[in-house]
């Protein structure tokens, strides 16, 4: 089985023209370089969850290489950097993978040379990746969330996910807008043989017009006007994987021919190419409409349908597993306040009631965007009343409401809110302050 491997490399090379024909060189391998002149802007660019290799240069002026790497460590230490140098350097360079360089690369060199480092390093970073987001997952259940709840509904959907998890045959998943459709599909996957090779969701409505091919099956070099370089298309990526088509009703019917084709012969054939390539990969299909009265109007391949409704799991809305609704909210209530960096509110009896009284239309993504606006204290269900409430209390209330709203209107602007408020900045900061509002949580 292969790890779904990331493709990112940054290079820090204080040379011109050797950083210009390396980007050249690495972009026409397939690579997705972004260079820097120096080690200063690449530590701005670059993040604790980089998906990639460093590749820099050991002695560049400001930060050299060694540093580089001691800062780059301080982030991430399994971030693979692969140092670049003169043979009078090499001394230097041997001490850097001391201190925890992936490899170092001695100038002149062929470029298979940095090339074979590269992908070695490139493999290693792709399962360390793979290895985070599997424990995020098991410690929150981040995208499995909609399929939380006890009742009798959502048991069923978790059981017979359970079941067919690591069977061979494709999926068609079919729910109303916001119910969890994706969730579905990530839990079938990592719930089976293939979690540890790649997911790759595509939304067929929002494919670009004139690219979908293009997107979907990948171009090699020089297929048409504009192809610079080789494209791997979305479905070759989710070889060994699955490939979720997130609402395949919208595909164009010509689209929906060449699918079939990667449906019933487990290969692609990429725009240009000579031969087909063949695939080792699950098909999850999921769509907001009836596919079977579409495939019946002609709306969508008849074909393709049957194919892709192998096994069919309909995802229940919101409406009918009520139940479920407080356990939901609390979950995305406390999510959205952890990534604001506040306590999650008090919840009154106007949030309760509307908990309990709501159709929810939007279904899980309705109900996530209502807690988000709770925890900000944005929704007028959750404003509490006056009632009972001192002179001064009343007052301190109205006054973060009205910072409140403003920081709303303004999307967090500190100067357009001085400017709306007409108070001295540290006065606005100092109330700011005690009432608990963070201009970063607007915007």
């Amino acid at each position: 089985m292969e790890f779904a491997r990331p493709n990112a490399v940054a290079l820090i090379e204080d040379d011109a023209d050797f950083r210009q024909a390396l980007v050249e060189r690495l972009t026409l391998e397939g690579y997705d370089v972004r260079a820097f002149p120096a080690a200063e802007p690449a530590l701005k660019a670059i993040d604790a969850d980089f998906p990639g290799v460093i590749v820099t240069d050991l002695r560049m002026p400001g930060l050299d290489g060694r540093q580089l790497l001691s800062r780059l460590q301080a982030l991430d230490p399994a971030l693979p950097v692969i140092m670049i140098t003169g043979h009078g350097d090499i001394g230097d360079a041997v001490a850097a993978m001391h201190d925890g360089a992936y490899d170092f690369v001695a100038k002149p060199f062929p470029f298979e040379r940095l090339q074979d480092s590269l992908n070695r390093a490139l493999e290693k970073r792709g399962l360390v990746l793979e290895n985070r987001r599997l424990l995020a997952m098991a410690s929150d259940g981040g995208q499995e969330l909609p399929l939380a709840g006890s009742s009798r509904a959502i048991t069923a959907l978790r059981a017979t996910i359970a079941q067919i998890a690591d069977a061979r045959m494709d999926v068609l998943i079919e729910g109303e807008t916001g119910t969890g459709k994706e969730a579905v599909a990530r839990a079938l996957h990592n719930g089976g043989r293939r979690r540890l090779a790649p997911f790759v969701a595509v939304n067929c409505g929002a494919l670009p017009d004139g690219l979908i091919e293009s997107e979907l099956f990948g171009h090699e070099l020089g297929a048409f006007a504009g192809a610079l370089r080789r494209r791997v298309g979305h479905v070759e990526r989710a070889h060994n994987g699955s490939l979720f088509l997130d609402e395949v009703e919208s595909m164009p019917l010509a689209v929906q021919v060449k699918m079939l084709r990667v449906l019933e012969e487990r290969e692609v054939h990429p725009i240009g190419a000579n031969e087909p390539r063949a695939l080792d990969l699950r098909i999850l299909a999921s769509s907001k409409v009836d596919l079977g009265e579409a495939a019946r109007t002609g709306a969508f391949r008849e074909d393709l349908y049957y194919r892709l409704n192998v096994v069919r799991l309909r995802v229940p809305p919101l409406r009918e597993r009520r139940e479920d609704i407080p356990l939901l909210f609390a979950h995305f209530l406390r999510r959205a306040a952890d990534r604001h960096g506040i306590e999650p509110p008090n919840v009154g009896d106007g949030v309760r009631r509307r908990l309990l009284e709501a159709d929810w239309p939007g279904n899980i993504r309705e109900l996530a965007h209502f807690a988000e606006r709770v925890a900000l204290s944005l929704d007028e269900t959750a404003r509490p009343t006056d009632a009972g409430l001192s002179l001064p209390e009343r007052l301190n209330r109205f006054e973060a409401d009205l910072l409140r709203d403003a920081l709303q209107a303004h999307h967090g602007d500190i100067t357009a809110v001085l400017a709306e408020m007409r108070v001295p900045r540290k006065t606005l900061y100092d109330k700011l302050q005690r009432h608990g509002l963070k201009p970063a949580a607007f915007r």
